[in-house]
């Protein structure tokens, strides 16, 4: 018989949908099919669309439980519903989001953030930061470290030899420094130095015209600079079915593209297909893994 994995499902924030989809996906057949899903979540009820810190600590405490049992052998793998970040700051956590908590909880230094879909992959080199902060957090050092951990990532997604692209953080790639020197001083050094390393990686492209260019095939993966950058392309594409999966991390971790959506927790209409693909590429991963 064939040994199906047991993948963990954190309920996330638990006065949002995440209750709601977490049980939805671990009902589907699909599911079904290829694991064991675990659901870890607040061993209360809370009141839907409330935003408390007290929802923000329990769906802190159901993740810590499900990255335990990870380390532990418990479960091979970890699909997470949505938190909320406001919640989490009323409850003292310091963390922005899910990849920043887990880098903490697993003692990881370099994560990345990335969304896979069928038509698009892209990867983040800064993540929940304020726009203005973006090009002082863009260093050789971080740039290529993101360019690595792609290029590590990418063959357990069936791209043996990924082709990646890094995208500019400025209108037009910064039109050789008239427009912005973050491709010249930042950008540029990474890439020569990712591809001293071996890494097929080009760029910086102009980042109104990298993704068009991935999505007919010039690419496997882009790199983008900031959050919306790289998101805005993902969510147009392929809402709702893209996966976001944090690289770098000792255990695997999938995750939904979506937020709480306070405004119809409770209601019993929530859509749980991205959790449920989230689910389904943990499983394939760790198959992968285990293989």
């Amino acid at each position: 018989m064939t040994h199906l994995p047991r993948i963990a499902i954190t309920a996330g924030d638990p006065a949002g949908i995440g209750p709601e989809i977490a049980e939805k996906a671990a009902a589907d057949a699909r599911v079904q099919t290829a694991c064991v899903p675990l659901i870890y979540g607040a061993d209360r009820q809370f009141e839907p669309g409330r935003l408390s810190a007290e929802a923000g600590q329990a769906a802190y405490e159901a993740i810590v439980r499900a990255v335990r049992d990870a380390h532990a052998g418990g479960v091979e793998a970890i699909a997470t519903a949505p938190i909320n970040k406001k919640a989490l700051a009323l409850a003292g956590l310091p963390w922005k989001g899910h990849t920043d908590m887990l880098a903490a909880l697993t003692n990881t230094r370099d994560v990345a953030m990335m969304f896979y879909s069928e038509p698009l992959r892209v990867v983040l080199a800064t993540i929940h930061i304020p726009l203005s902060d973006v090009p002082a957090a863009l260093t050789i050092g971080s740039v290529r470290a993101v360019i690595r951990l792609t290029h590590e990532a990418m063959p357990r997604f069936r791209f043996p030899r990924p082709r990646i692209a890094l995208a500019g953080v400025n209108p037009h790639a910064g039109e050789m420094g008239v427009i912005g020197r973050e491709e010249e001083l930042v950008l540029s050094p990474a890439v020569e130095a990712s591809r001293q390393d071996g890494i097929d990686v080009s760029g910086p492209w102009p980042g109104d015209t990298v993704f068009g260019r991935a999505v007919r095939g010039d690419f496997d993966v882009v790199v983008a600079c900031y959050h919306d950058q790289g998101l805005i392309p993902i969510k147009l594409l392929a809402f709702g079915e893209a996966v976001n999966v944090t690289l770098g991390l000792p255990i695997i971790r999938t995750s939904v593209d979506h937020g709480t959506a306070f405004d119809i927790a409770g209601r019993g209409v929530a859509n749980a297909e991205s959790l449920v693909q989230a689910v389904l590429l943990a499983a394939r991963l760790s198959a992968a893994h285990g293989a």
